[in-house]
């Protein structure tokens, strides 16, 4: 008989038996409890689903409406605000939160750095005002923005086009008789932009009557950007006034407005034309200096078409000062507004062929550089410099129209058949117009440095709201004044040892109270003396680059007294009057010649670099008591 095994034998039961586990009746079980919905995992849910599509399409339409302008603006908040804490927090003796007072310094340089570098457009016009400045600035931003003249990315040909149709309503070939495709009856145009700035590029061109033309068009986000940019700008440096207690926010308005204006292309036509009747109406410049023509029939707000123009960049001494190869009677290409070949056909024909939209049609007009391509210009520096300074001196103290943005790449040299130097000078977008009385007290303020009349000194600043005269005096000199009360330098040598040993602490503190006694009454200090300032400090670069050819304190001083007779809106009296001033004047000046033929004996037994070398050198020890490291040249990088 068949018998189950033991495991199985074990689980076998009787009908009895497994009616006992009969399952309970469902009334003697618990009430069930209600399933789970998780309300608030979906709620949440919802919220973050909400949030990413409106984020995304904020930031869709801000891209392609706005030119990403909103989110350029929550950039710069938000790292203004991290800034602005971390220096609330750890600008002290000892920081709390960072290893020293120049790690605090270096980690805020590099932070803005990445802003302005990654928001582009005005920002890096505000970053390239920056870097003139730098030199107030502590050494880790001076070494952080050296590089902001780097060029900026230039925008697509597809982008160009787009604001060409915006502006004429006609295509690029329509508006300036061009064509893509080598027909011969026809001018040419590169689409590839010969240089690119920040607010815009500039586009060679040919037009068809043979006239060769740089055509700078802006970059067709700026318009866009602009506004929100400068609003930013405002709202950030009102923010950062109240907290570190330097009033900087007075003068916004008017920065603002200059910038704005570097966007108006029509304004810099203006000041172009301005600049080449001054220039045309002045025998001591006329000749020297030259200002590209305008069209204004292919120019407009956005474009401005200008004479293209053929030198050596001021930054290339090398090529400015090698041996002239070509004949002795004949200049360099297009000096005195001469007309230039057109490139060959077949060469033209063969860039359109082989790099399309990348093409280089322009000619090579390298021939006075001779066979072996290593001929230079063979001009004087020292021709060149005092063409330099007695433009900007005349801009300055003459005219009342100041370039504010003489950096060395806007500054071109060509020679003329004589052998002399012909200066051009480009980008009239930044100019500030002094009013008659200013430009006289200006003038004045100058002849009371170059003879120490203090009174005159004093009386000056004082109508400009400025407190501390020497510290002024020595801004604009762009060496230690020497004429002053010293009272400056005396409080700062009674700092005990121990005060001395936190330098980096308190002397910025001092700095910073510097600031306030410069600026002094907001109301009456003249906003103007920003953009001279920075006039001045940059032809002081160009003099110290080229090796300190000129006197450029000696010739500034010169035509500050000679204006006082020039100025047409002076009366008959007054003029006599500052005549006999003027021939006194220039026996003063005698005495700036010996300091300067000193240096150069110097420099030629190689114990020195030149004038503007001692002058760096001396602000480098005076500006050390203020917490002040002048550490680079202003062309650095």
């Amino acid at each position: 008989m068949f018998q189950l095994p033991p495991r199985s034998r074990a689980f076998h039961r009787s009908p009895q038996t497994l009616a006992s586990f009969a399952p309970p009746p469902p009334e003697s079980l618990p009430k069930a409890s209600p399933p789970r919905t998780y309300i608030r995992i979906r709620r949440w849910t919802r919220r973050f689903f909400y949030t990413a599509v409106g984020i995304g399409a904020l930031y869709g339409l801000d891209r392609q409406f706005y030119a990403s302008s909103l989110i350029r603006t929550a950039r710069t908040f938000a790292l203004g605000l991290i800034v602005a804490t971390d220096y609330k927090i750890n600008f002290r003796a000892s920081p709390p939160f960072a290893e020293s007072i120049e790690a605090l310094h270096a980690r805020n340089a590099q932070r803005l750095f990445e802003l302005l570098r990654t928001n582009g457009g005005l920002y890096l016009k505000i970053g390239q005002a920056i870097a003139m400045q730098s030199a107030i600035l502590p050494p880790e931003f001076q070494k952080m923005f050296q590089t902001m003249f780097d060029d900026a990315p230039q925008n697509t040909w597809e982008d160009v086009e787009k604001v060409i149709r915006e502006d004429f309503g006609k295509s690029p070939e329509d508006v300036f008789g061009v064509s893509f495709t080598g027909d011969p009856k026809l001018g040419l145009m590169e689409r590839k932009a010969r240089a690119s700035a920040s607010v815009a590029q500039v586009h060679w061109a040919r037009l068809g009557d043979g006239r060769e033309v740089a055509v700078k068009i802006q970059k067709r986000e700026i318009a866009q950007q602009v506004n929100w940019d400068l609003w930013t700008f405002k709202v950030v440096t009102w923010i950062y006034t109240k907290i570190f207690d330097i009033p900087l926010y007075s003068l916004v308005p008017y920065i603002t407005e200059r910038l704005l204006l570097e966007t108006d292309f029509e304004n810099e036509a203006d000041n172009s034309e301005r600049m080449a009747g001054f220039v045309a109406n002045e025998p001591r410049l006329r000749g020297r200096v030259y200002i590209p023509k305008v069209y204004r029939e292919l120019s407009s707000k956005r474009i401005m078409t200008a004479e293209w123009i053929e030198g050596v960049r001021l930054w290339d001494k090398e090529t400015l000062t090698r041996p002239w190869e070509g004949s002795k009677k004949q200049g360099s290409p297009g000096c005195k507004g001469a007309s230039l070949g057109p490139p060959k056909p077949e060469e033209v024909q063969k860039a359109l062929h082989d790099h399309p939209l990348d093409e280089k049609l322009k000619p090579e007009r390298d021939w006075w550089k001779g066979k072996d391509g290593k001929g230079g210009l063979g001009v004087s520096l020292k021709e060149v410099m005092t063409t330099m300074v007695d433009l900007f001196s005349a801009q300055m103290f003459l005219w009342g129209s100041v370039h504010a943005d003489p950096h060395p790449g806007n500054i071109f040299i060509r020679r003329l058949p004589s052998g002399k130097p012909e200066l051009v000078l480009i980008d009239h977008g930044l100019y500030i117009q002094m009013k008659p009385e200013f430009r006289h007290q200006y003038s004045l303020f100058w002849k009371s440095l170059m003879t120490f009349d203090n009174k005159t000194l004093g009386e000056i600043v004082k109508g400009w709201g400025i407190n501390n005269a020497d510290i002024f005096a020595s801004a604009t000199l762009m060496r230690p004044y020497a004429g002053g009360d010293h009272t400056t330098s005396e409080e700062l040598s009674k700092l005990s040892k121990k005060e001395r040993d936190k330098r980096h602490y308190e002397m910025q503190q001092k700095m910073r109270k510097g600031i306030r006694e410069i600026l002094g009454d907001e109301k009456k200090w003249p906003q103007e003396l920003i953009f001279i300032g920075r006039n001045l400090r940059i032809v002081q670069g160009n003099n110290q680059f080229l090796g300190s050819p000129v006197n450029r304190i000696r010739i500034t001083g010169y035509w500050a007294s000679r204006s006082l007779v020039d100025s047409p809106d002076l009366s008959f009296g007054e003029k006599l009057k500052n005549y006999g001033r003027h021939i006194i004047f220039n026996l003063v000046l005698l005495s700036s010649d010996a300091v300067f033929y000193g240096s150069k004996v110097r420099q030629f037994f190689g114990m020195g670099g030149g004038m503007e070398d001692d002058i760096e050198n001396q602000m480098r020890h005076m500006a050390k008591d203020f917490g002040v490291e002048l550490q680079h040249g202003v062309f650095d990088g």
